[in-house]
């Protein structure tokens, strides 16, 4: 029980490595908000398991794109349990075209959920956190190093992310809160779901040092070292969880 007495906003967690991340978050004690923008049914699964494993957890919608969202998001927070003490970066949207395709409104809706999201997130943190300090943790992405085909504008956002995680880092530090990006790999989830079939996805797995696509439940425990008082003296950094991929993988 790592996390017990610690409450933790997890956004975008309805599904995916967000869910993953929730539940794990969860069983090591921790109340977890489950923040989803439009699957009400997903998050109440996600709520679901953690109460059942005898954790405490709480659904709230909110898009993480628009500033009102995101401060209701966090006054439910703290008006229910008195502080906030992690918080997870995790929605995100992503559009793969060549850039002859790709239009200004993909275009924007990626920088105002995956880059804007973030920033609005931890402007609202910042302002909820105790005196202790907390934890920031911003899903990030391979990618942002090692764009594919077609994930310009994605891994430009994702680059974005990395960026701010060093920055706030080092703004952030003398007020204990510690700020840190995990880059998870090629990771099966229903957002991924057909991007990794056939001969592309063959040779995804076969650029990948562990042989197979990576699961939530690989990502989860990455999140929650970064949130529990193990990793005290860490922050600015980017962490792979990628099974050893370099570059694209393929």
């Amino acid at each position: 029980m790592k996390l017990r007495g610690k409450t933790a906003i997890v956004t975008g967690a309805s599904s995916g490595i967000g869910a993953g991340i929730a539940k794990a978050l969860g069983a090591e004690g921790a109340v977890v908000i489950v923040n989803y923008a439009g699957s009400k049914k997903g998050a109440d699964a996600v709520v679901a398991t953690i109460q059942a494993s005898g954790g405490t957890a709480f659904a709230v919608q909110a898009d993480m794109s628009k500033s009102a969202d995101v401060a209701r998001l966090f006054d439910v927070a703290k008006s229910d349990h008195g502080t906030v003490d992690v918080l997870v970066n995790n929605a995100g949207v992503a559009v793969f075209e060549m850039v002859a395709d790709l239009t200004e409104e993909a275009f924007h809706k990626q920088f105002d959920v995956n880059v804007l999201g973030y920033f609005l997130a931890i402007r609202e943190a910042v302002k909820h956190f105790g005196e202790a300090g907390g934890s920031i943790i911003n899903i990030s992405s391979i990618l942002s190093t090692d764009p594919y085909l077609a994930s310009s504008v994605y891994a430009a956002t994702k680059g974005a992310v990395d960026t701010m995680t060093f920055a706030l880092a080092r703004e952030l530090g003398p007020r204990g809160i510690r700020v840190n990006s995990i880059l998870p790999g090629h990771t099966n989830t229903p957002a991924t779901d057909g991007n990794f079939a056939g001969d592309f996805g063959q040779k995804l797995i076969a650029g990948t040092p562990l042989g197979r696509f990576g699961e939530p439940e690989d990502i989860a425990p990455v999140a929650v070292f970064l949130a529990s008082d193990d990793s005290h003296w860490i922050t600015g950094e980017s962490i792979r969880a990628a099974g050893g991929v370099r570059g694209v993988g393929y």
